[in-house]
């Protein structure tokens, strides 16, 4: 892990960072990233297939803790509810304070089963991404992945301060805690989400672990030097994400403008300082708008190691959004379609995020109107305190009554999509509902989308990621 990759790929959305594409980029010698997002959901509705993988049965077998693996099996794998697999799923609980022991198992098993397919036949690095502001499965996640032996771990999407000091920790198998957010927690006691290795693993003995380095992804020059000089360990490098990325943006400093399309307006307070990184003397990678061989050499002249890439990933042969859909929106591109937009309501978390307007996807008013609100899935739901003073959980996506019943406020909702069952259909894995209706994708990318033509051959709609980095190298 001496040698430092001049390219990361993102990690993106839940899934579309997947096993097939991170391993691909890991075996070129570039850090290869899955998303840890939803992984137990997922796995649970891949078990679901008729079409599971073989690999992915073997690699849950694989697990250290075999009767925990057989559980994951008998609970999942023979569920599938119609003849052609393709019913309504089984559902999986919904992370919370108070999660089951079998849910947890599966959090930790599903992180565990993705970095050990993405690193399986080669000598490459590999990563996992996560977000701060999903916060309750953080730790199992973190520790499943390290079960595997995972190179890198990142995170962006808040301030993730304490992470450095989990890592240690778990390199020992000792507890590590994260407190909770809370909302309307007018006492002010602390929530801390607590997991154990030794409680864990219910007698068993405790493996080896190595510690993988950490990639901050941050959006300010500021928060880099906070979190270098942090009490609780300084990361190990950071990834400078400027506006223009896909998935999530940090919203405008100061007062938010909006252009004539609706979009937050970034101005002269949002530049990162680069001289104020490279003084921190920790190795810093560029990303957004940094997919081109130009933008590449550009960014290692400003004293970067290197980029990081994810919409050019997340359209490749093997990223793991739906074939069709992927190759639809390539084509709408390539016509002049396909606009990529900062919506700053979409997403329940509050930050800016990027949604592909292509026909048929929730990114589009009138499909979003036509969907029943429904939370079923809530890995985006914020923890509250309750009037009775235990921990509630709402969505501002979830149906606004709901919502208001819980004590948000009815105009956080206006605009908010539900990007937890809209990623996941966008992997072909959306829930089927009651009156036969499929949920619907939204897919998210960074402004370069439409330098997508790049990457292809001509009178092709299909790339893979070797055809990226070969690209980025001046290879061709």
């Amino acid at each position: 892990m001496n040698h430092l990759p001049q390219i990361i790929q993102g990690g993106m959305g839940v899934g579309v960072s997947s096993v097939a594409l991170a391993r691909s980029v890991s075996m070129q010698g570039q850090l290869g990233v899955i998303s840890g997002t939803a992984l137990a959901l997922t796995l649970a509705r891949k078990l679901q297939q008729k079409e599971c993988s073989q690999d992915i049965i073997d690699a849950i077998l694989s697990f250290p803790y075999p009767e925990m693996a057989e559980r994951v099996l008998d609970t999942y794998r023979l569920n599938v509810t119609t003849e052609d697999g393709k019913g309504a799923y089984k559902a999986v609980p919904m992370p919370s304070l108070e999660r089951s022991y079998l849910l947890t198992e599966l959090m930790v098993i599903a992180c565990y089963v993705e970095v050990y397919l993405a690193k399986k036949g080669h000598q490459g690095v590999v990563g996992m991404n996560l977000l701060e502001k999903i916060q309750l499965p953080t730790l199992p996640s973190i520790y499943g992945a390290m079960l595997a032996g995972v190179d890198y771990i990142l995170m962006g999407a808040g301030i993730p301060i304490k992470i450095p000091m989990i890592l240690d920790k778990f390199a020992e198998n000792q507890d590590a805690s994260l407190p909770l957010k809370v909302l309307d927690n007018v006492t002010n006691e602390p929530v801390d989400m607590t997991f154990s290795p030794k409680e864990f693993a219910k007698g068993h003995p405790l493996p080896k672990l190595k510690r993988p380095k950490f990639l901050a992804i941050v959006s300010s020059h500021t928060l880099a030097l906070h979190l270098s000089r942090s009490d609780f360990g300084s990361p190990d490098g950071f990834v400078i994400e400027l506006p223009v990325a896909g998935g999530h943006n940090a919203n405008p400093r100061g007062k938010v403008m909006l252009n004539d399309d609706g979009e937050p307006i970034y101005g002269t307070r949002d530049e990162v300082d680069l001289e104020v990184v490279k003084n921190i003397g920790l190795p810093f990678w560029l990303a957004g708008g940094f997919g081109s061989r130009e933008d590449f050499l550009r960014a290692l002249s400003l004293g970067a190691t290197g980029i990081q890439v994810g919409t050019a990933f997340a359209f490749s042969e093997e990223s793991g959004m739906e074939k069709s859909l992927k190759e639809r929106i390539i084509n709408a591109v390539l016509k002049g379609l396909g606009r990529v937009k900062t919506d700053p309501l979409a997403s329940p978390t509050g930050f800016p995020f990027k949604v592909v307007e292509v026909e048929d996807t929730t990114a589009m008013e009138e499909t979003y109107l036509k969907r029943n609100r429904i939370c079923d899935i809530g890995y985006l739901r914020e923890a509250y305190r309750k009037e009775n003073g235990k921990i509630g959980y709402r969505c501002p996506s979830e149906p606004i009554d709901d919502y208001v019943k819980k004590g948000g406020k009815i105009e956080d909702t206006k605009g908010r999509k539900c990007l937890c069952n809209g990623l996941v259909a966008t992997l072909g894995l959306g829930q089927k509902r009651k009156n036969g209706d499929h949920e619907i994708p939204i897919v998210t990318a960074g402004d370069d989308l439409k330098f997508i033509a790049r990457f292809l051959k001509k009178g092709s709609t299909i790339y893979r990621a070797s055809d990226v980095i070969r690209v980025l190298f001046g290879l061709v």
